[in-house]
């Protein structure tokens, strides 16, 4: 090893003994329960699906959205469902226990996209108050903790571009006023594989801002029966599991962002895996700077959540494909992305575990 990576790993044990109090330790073991408490309170609705759970938490923790790729009845709407009604929000009243005022973030929204959708339907729109003979905001549906985009390429790309700025910066513009949605916002969107009819594909910078994409296959046969075994108990219990704040949810996310360290070997890994697919012949064009940007915190979650305090290869090797898979356009004539994956993660990830073994 050169000096300098003697210095970056005596450096990273440094960060991560200063990280090892006690005190700090409670914090980011505190924070893991808040999503585990949430994680859990998922899966008791959405039955055989633990793998995409655990993304969805991360996605939501590290400020990102997610691409979902999938076949009508398995479960998405359920997901995003229980995921938005397991956060409440003090500080607006429950859907379930009095109407929403006007500028209300609720739990929960599903929009379902058309080729007739205004971008107006999705960001809300300006009211004439005869009252007061004034203009006045009403909300859209955007205003949501947890947004489900449903058949999000089968709108025109007016409304995909409304779709852009809320999901990058956080708010939308009407009419010159640019208003602000909630610091929890997150969006799962949904497109089928299979249908291409009436649908518009979606734009490379859209795709740039969905921090995962999944394809969602069929459950296993125990999970199946399970489903159609526990449907009343599930259908009763709705409501009454255990939820969290949206207060928490930011708080476990600025917690992991201050304790969970990410070495400059790690960040060297991502950077030698990204420079390796832009110059692979297989690889039409390649991921940008931003999806590693992007990836930074979602790393952090993913190790917090398996009890370490610092970013390691498992975690890219997990998170790594989710992220890249929608963000490289392949040759013509190639196909296969994993193996694609594979070679180019090969020779950075031996340099990380050789860099993590000195």
């Amino acid at each position: 090893m050169t000096s300098e990576s003697v210095a970056d790993m005596t450096g990273l044990e440094k960060s991560a003994d200063s990280n090892n109090s006690p005190a700090v330790e409670t914090q980011l073991s505190k924070s893991v329960d808040v999503l585990k408490t949430l994680m859990d309170t998922v899966k008791q609705q959405v039955l055989g699906r633990d793998d995409v759970i655990e993304l969805v938490i991360i996605a939501l923790v590290a400020d990102g959205h997610i691409l979902l790729e999938d076949f009508p009845g398995s479960g998405k709407t359920t997901l995003a469902k229980a995921l938005g009604e397991a956060i409440t929000d003090p500080r607006f009243p429950s859907e379930r226990q009095q109407e929403p005022s006007e500028e209300s973030i609720v739990p929960f929204r599903r929009i379902q996209f058309t080729p007739d959708l205004l971008p107006s339907d999705i960001t809300g729109v300006p009211i004439f108050d005869s009252n007061t003979n004034a203009f006045h905001f009403r909300h859209g549906p955007l205003f949501a903790h947890v947004v489900l985009a449903d058949e999000i390429n089968r709108t025109s790309p007016k409304v995909q571009s409304a779709m852009l700025e809320a999901m990058g910066e956080k708010q939308v513009t009407v009419d010159n006023t640019t208003y602000f949605l909630d610091e929890l916002f997150f969006v799962i969107a949904t497109q089928n594989p299979l249908d291409l009819v009436g649908t518009y594909p979606l734009p490379t910078p859209q795709l740039d801002r969905f921090l995962f994409k999944i394809t969602m296959d069929h459950i296993d046969r125990e999970a199946e029966l399970d489903v159609l075994d526990t449907y009343k108990s599930r259908r009763d219990q709705l409501g009454k599991h255990k939820t969290v704040t949206r207060e928490q949810v930011l708080a476990a996310r600025a917690q992991i962002d201050a304790d969970v360290v990410i070495s400059s070997a790690v960040k060297t890994a991502l950077v030698d895996i990204s420079r390796n697919l832009r110059q692979d012949d297989r690889v039409l064009q390649g991921n940008s700077t931003r999806s590693m940007v992007l990836m930074l915190p979602a790393l952090q979650v993913s190790a917090a959540l398996r009890g370490r305090n610092f970013v390691s290869a498992e975690d890219i090797e997990l998170l790594l494909p989710r992220v890249l898979g929608h963000r490289i356009e392949l040759a013509p004539g190639v196909s296969d992305m994993a193996r694609v994956l594979t070679d180019n993660m090969r020779e950075p990830m031996e340099q990380l575990a050789k860099g993590t073994l000195s």
